[in-house]
């Protein structure tokens, strides 16, 4: 009979993901990623395989995090364009001051990584990248077919379009303090949509 687990799983990989999420892959050691989850490296490796698979676990969370939030903001409302843009306004104004890192953690990842040094954790963070645009793909879908986006438009090129000015305006929004003008700037993505 094996010995009982004295961690719990989840907590360390949602404190390694807000690690990972603040300092990047690389600038993230072993001896952080102890201090901050109260494990000692044979532990680390011992429950999660390595240093890699730890932080694909927390892309994942950070990914299932983000999907729920987006749900919950088209839950919330009563058109799909009002939840996306719930969604955007949570994402980039609302949690502007609690979250580890203004940028998206995947998008920070893909900017970081390259082929050559960590090419499975670039892959990996560039799938649940595409996996957020076919999300928006499908919304758009939703919302064409309740009249609330024109017919004419492509939901494909509506999620690449959004997730570009979502990656630019969280960017935009760590350099100014004018939230009022990243709430224009939501606005405005809205007005190129419909």
């Amino acid at each position: 009979m094996s010995a009982p687990l004295k961690f719990n799983r989840e907590d360390v990989i949602e404190k390694a993901k807000n690690l990972y999420w603040e300092k990047g892959y690389h600038a993230t050691s072993m001896r952080n990623l102890q201090d901050v989850i109260n494990m000692h490296p044979g532990s680390i490796y011992a429950a999660f395989g390595s240093k890699d698979k730890l932080f694909i676990e927390s892309l994942n969370r950070y990914a299932a995090d983000g999907a729920k939030r987006l749900a919950d903001s088209i839950e919330q409302q009563n058109t799909v364009l009002a939840g996306l843009k719930h969604f955007i306004h949570t994402v980039i104004v609302v949690n502007k001051a609690t979250a580890p890192s203004g940028m998206c953690m995947i998008v920070k990842t893909i900017a970081e990584l390259t082929q050559n040094d960590s090419p499975e954790l670039l892959v990996h963070a560039t799938e649940i990248l595409e996996e957020i645009e076919a999300s928006f793909a499908t919304l758009f879908a939703q919302a064409i077919d309740h009249g609330e986006v024109s017919a004419e438009k492509n939901p494909i090129e509506l999620a690449r379009y959004l997730q570009i000015q979502i990656i630019g305006l969280r960017t935009y929004a760590q350099i100014t303090s004018d939230d009022a003008a990243v709430e224009k700037y939501i606005d405005d993505i809205f007005k190129n949509i419909v």
